[in-house]
């Protein structure tokens, strides 16, 4: 396995780890917290970060810091929390799915790169086959979770972006970058808990472990292989990756909540997979062809 594959598998897997978010939600956590849940998600595995990595911010890195944990923490994970409570998880996953799109956007617009015709064309037909899977007949539109989860894709996208212009500064990995902002993003979600939703409510042991879990593992461990991708794969393909959590939460559904996969479900599965596949593989540089040794002439001897 070369170094590149190695790059692009090790940073899918916090994609996939995100895709059981909904599941623990709703089925681990309290109801209707999203705020609360927000907070606990992130602050904690931010200071487990900081703590394991022993590096701070240094210079612009504080601010940078700040703006990128508001757009990839604060903004993203209340958003997301909102939808989730709000929205059958087909309908949030949707939502998300737009990311690719507003990635490309944004990689126009704050990196000045030309994106291809291609790659939107791969967005659509992302967003086409997440929709297969995970939208039933059952789905019900609620227009604040719909524009929470839309605008949940659009801060995140934009954060990414971010993240790649300005780079990992050299003192620091990408443990302390995720912990920096993860704790930035926690900070600011602390107040907005307590004034929107008042006091911690009490806890059972399966709350507490749902928030372990998304603290430990789908938060500090997946991004710090998020952020360790963004510093090594291309920004737009990195997106396509985020394809691979509503198809997460929907195999997870379909495995641990008993819920059906039909034919058509399979259809739009092998979909959504072949456009992140097929982003993954535009992106990879071609083998620069070898310049031909110069013929030897009388000048040469």
């Amino acid at each position: 396995m070369n170094r590149s594959t190695k790059d692009l598998l090790l940073t899918a897997l916090a994609p996939v780890m995100w895709g059981t978010t909904y599941v623990v939600t709703t089925e681990f956590l309290p109801a209707d917290r999203p705020f609360l849940t927000a907070m606990l998600r992130a602050l904690p595995a931010g200071l487990l970060l900081i703590l394991l990595s022993r590096r701070l911010p240094r210079g612009s890195w504080w601010w940078k810091s700040a703006v990128i944990g508001t757009l990839n923490i604060a903004a993203f994970f209340a958003l997301l929390f909102i939808a989730t409570y709000r929205l059958p998880g087909g309908v949030a996953a949707v939502a998300s799915a737009v990311g690719p799109l507003v990635t490309a956007a944004a990689t126009m617009l704050v990196l000045h790169q030309k994106v291809r015709l291609r790659t939107w064309l791969l967005g659509l037909t992302g967003v086409a086959g997440v929709a297969m899977v995970v939208l039933t007949a059952e789905a019900k539109l609620d227009l604040i979770g719909a524009l929470a989860g839309i605008s949940g894709a659009v801060s995140m996208a934009i954060a990414v972006v971010l993240t790649k212009r300005w780079g990992i500064p050299k003192e620091a990995g990408p443990a302390a970058l995720a912990g920096w902002q993860l704790t930035a993003g926690g900070l600011l979600l602390i107040p907005l808990a307590f004034a929107v939703e008042g006091a911690v409510p009490a806890l059972t042991g399966t709350n507490v472990l749902g928030y372990l879990y998304l603290g430990l593992v789908n938060t500090a461990l997946g991004y710090w292989l998020w952020f360790r991708g963004i510093g090594r794969l291309s920004v737009v393909p990195l997106s396509f990756l985020g394809l691979l959590s509503p198809l997460t939460a929907a195999t997870v559904g379909w495995i641990a909540l008993g819920e059906t996969f039909t034919a058509w479900q399979s259809a739009g599965f092998a979909v959504a997979l072949a456009a992140t596949v097929t982003a993954q593989l535009q992106a990879r540089p071609k083998t620069p062809e070898r310049t031909p040794a110069p013929k030897k002439t009388l000048a040469h001897v």
